[in-house]
């Protein structure tokens, strides 16, 4: 096995990295992508302001997400699941879910995780479909 390596090793920080908001009181900070050499997964997380929910949406590979802060609800197959802090999921390509902060009062951070670089986002109401390491770009 060489030592060579086409990238190098980074450390990303949060609280220096551009955040995007995502509409609907979430805001999206990515962390490993396609820019910083990652080749068979991406993650980031998203932050939720009290009461926030996102669309439901799907993607076009696996992804896991855990809770880090908050309380949070995840809406998928026709069931909610309540979810405590470090809690994860893992969820199959193609089925809608979504994710809701189940406080009025209190931010739900969340750390996202798609098994592909290429991973898509799909909204369910309207069929539009988004790579995700371009959301995040510059």
């Amino acid at each position: 096995m060489s030592a060579s390596h086409s990238h190098r090793p980074v450390v990303l920080r949060p609280d220096q990295i551009q955040s995007h908001d995502r509409g609907g009181g979430a805001r999206t900070t990515p962390l490993v992508m396609p820019g910083c050499g990652a080749t068979g997964f991406i993650n980031g997380i998203t932050e939720f302001a009290p009461g926030a929910k996102i669309a439901f949406h799907s993607h076009n590979c696996e992804e896991s997400v855990m809770l880090l802060e908050g309380h949070a609800i995840l809406d998928i197959d026709g069931e909610e699941h309540e979810l405590k802090p470090l809690d994860t999921t893992w969820i199959p390509p193609d089925l809608p879910h979504r994710f809701r902060n189940l406080s009025e009062t209190q931010p739900m951070k969340i750390l996202w995780i798609y098994a592909s670089v290429t991973a898509t986002r799909t909204l369910t109401g309207s069929g539009e479909t988004r790579p995700i390491a371009a959301e995040h770009r510059g």
